[in-house]
């Protein structure tokens, strides 16, 4: 049995299509669905319905997936322990961040990155939705939110402050608002979806329903619309360092309530292997944290 033949099973059971996994593995359709079929010749069994349009397990092709993602996994283990250190890591990283994160932080750091490492190559997903993982051959994603799926494999990488914001325009047209119950009267941008905000007060949560005029389906939508005086946005505070600065943007700073703090998480597929490629996106970023947390200070 030739890992690259069960390699093409895996990721084709996750694509959903023999095309996408050759696009996804640099390879040719024609030989994908030759590897398909060699596997299925060497295993002595039909491991999917395909035509055309379309893609399915057989039963046995659904007994077999877990034993192929094992073996294609133990195959990186041990070519990861073969490689040398110095070499530094290799091939397609798939990343998938929040858009304002994304820009922000993650794009700066990939110069250096490649730099560091000749071989590598970084495919950023920037999305404020979370993918499937395993079906889009995500090797790694980056949230800031509470984490609500408990199968989720994900470690902490930091904590990040929020701040209310708004530009001096609108606060000079709207007034500023100095408690929680003012600021349910202001104009506030949301995202999609989001019908309250939660604060903290003396270290009890408390959730305080928004009046929203304009809501957006990134956090991207909601810092633009703020700088152009459309209310007032809860924004991480490395997305609004710039503005204050400036003065583009001010804090609301709330007497009764703080903003409720999140965390960075990075997010895997699998417990089983972290590849040397996603280690070391891993330090970059975790480098680039720490020196925006000196910086704010």
């Amino acid at each position: 049995m030739n890992i690259d033949d069960v390699a093409i099973f895996t990721v084709a059971a996750g694509a959903g299509s023999l095309s996408e996994a050759a696009r996804r593995l640099g390879l040719t359709p024609m030989i994908a669905t030759r590897r398909l079929a060699s596997l299925e010749r060497s295993l002595g069994v039909r491991l999917m319905h395909r035509t055309t349009r379309s893609l399915s397990l057989t039963p046995e092709g659904e007994s077999f997936l877990p034993y192929a993602q094992a073996l294609i996994e133990t195959e990186q283990q041990a070519r990861a322990l073969l490689r040398e250190e110095d070499e530094g890591a290799a091939g397609l990283l798939r990343v998938s961040a929040p858009v304002a994160f994304a820009i922000k932080v993650i794009a700066p750091l990939i110069p250096s990155l490649l730099d560091a490492n000749p071989e590598l190559r970084v495919s950023l997903d920037m999305s404020d939705s979370m993918p499937d993982l395993v079906s889009s051959g995500t090797d790694l994603a980056i949230r800031i939110a509470r984490l609500k799926d408990s199968s989720l494999i994900a470690r902490k990488l930091a904590d990040t402050g929020r701040s209310l914001v708004a530009s001096p325009a609108y606060l000079e047209k709207h007034g500023t608002p100095h408690s929680a119950g003012e600021l349910a009267y202001h104009n506030c941008l949301p995202l999609c979806g989001v019908t309250h905000w939660t604060f903290l007060k003396a270290g009890v949560e408390r959730s305080l329903r928004l009046r929203s005029r304009f809501s957006s389906t990134s956090i991207e939508g909601c810092h633009a619309a703020c700088l152009a005086g459309a209310g007032i946005a809860l924004l991480s505070d490395w997305n609004v360092a710039d503005d204050l600065s400036s003065g583009r943007l001010m804090r609301v700073t709330l007497e009764d309530a703080e903003p409720e703090t999140l965390a960075i998480w990075a997010v895997y597929p699998t417990s089983r292997l972290v590849p040397p490629k996603v280690r070391v996106f891993i330090d970059a970023l975790l480098s680039a944290l720490t020196e925006m947390k000196r910086s704010a200070r």
